[in-house]
Parts: C-alpha cells; structure tokens; sequence
C-alpha cells in the first residue's frame, strides 16, 4: 500500500501518477485509508491538522509517486441572491452557525440541510441543490475541524469565545 506523507510544491512538470477524489469532510482527514480513483489503496499519514484542497498534490514517503487531490462531486446547496448585501446577511447567519461554508463573490455553497434551507428562502434567497465539488472556507485558525466543543449542523447558540483554550 502507498503511503502519503508529504504535500508537494505544485509542478506543472511534474508527473502525476493518481489521481485522489475525496469529499470536502474527507480533505480534512489527515490519517486515513482511501482509495485513488482507479482503485489503489493509499493511506494518508500528514502532519495533524492539514486540510487539502483541490488540485494539491501529495507524495509517497519514498518521495517517488506523486498523487493529485481533487474536489469530489457531493450533495451541496448553492445560495445566490439579488444583491451582494443579501448575500453577505446569508454569509453572516450561517457564520454564526458555525457552517463549513465556500464563499465567493455571486454564491454562497454549503452540504444540505433543511433548517438552514428553510432559513435562506425565508429570507428571499435562492438555494439549489446539486451534486458539486465543494470548497469551504479554512477558517480564521487555519482549520475546518471544532474549536473545543461541538455542534449540531443546524444548532443555534450563543457562547463567548474569550473564554476559549486555542491550542494547535
């Protein structure tokens, strides 16, 4: 089996070997089993915390096969709106959610759930479901995974983050 160990500078040059499909969840994992899309086991062993992203390219611990991640198609909502101020509120309110949310300038993109669905035509926004490639955001520290406590997707809260240990 092939292990990856080490990200590696993107190369136009370079000789991609396979190609890797993973969901955005799956990008976040950085110990796992999967495998390539011509069928090859790969075990991913990157240093704790890495998320990849589209296009990034591992290597073997042998430095000799090189592997090209790519977004893999999966369930997600797409929000557009009328005007980017609309858009921004609908940024805003999914913040305080805590959503894995891909932003750019005329969509918002985030996985599929009815409350946060509900909420966005409420307010005259339009959501489409699809299955797309998804991107969200690192984050403020960097990561995608909880800062210390957890949360249900669609959960409402409150909490003050001063009181908050960030240790990564």
């Amino acid at each position: 089996m092939l292990t990856l160990t080490h990200r590696s500078p993107v190369d136009p040059k370079g000789a991609v070997s396979l190609t890797l499909s993973l969901t955005a969840e799956e990008r976040t994992r950085s110990r796992h089993y999967f495998q390539t899309d011509d069928g090859q086991g790969v075990y991913l062993r990157l240093p704790r915390g890495t998320v990849l992203r589209h296009g990034d390219v591992l290597q073997s611990e042998d430095r000799q096969t090189l592997v090209q991640i790519v977004a893999k198609p999966e369930p997600v909502m797409t929000v557009t709106a009328a005007t980017t101020i609309d858009l921004l509120r609908a940024a805003y309110h999914l913040g305080n959610r805590h959503v894995p949310l891909e932003v750019t300038e005329t969509y918002l993109r985030l996985s599929p759930d009815p409350v946060l669905k509900s909420m966005l035509e409420q307010m005259r926004l339009h959501v489409t479901e699809a299955q797309l490639p998804f991107e969200p955001e690192a984050g403020a520290y960097g990561h995608t995974a909880s800062h210390g406590h957890a949360h249900a997707p669609s959960a409402t809260h409150v909490h003050d983050h001063v009181d908050h240990d960030h240790i990564d």
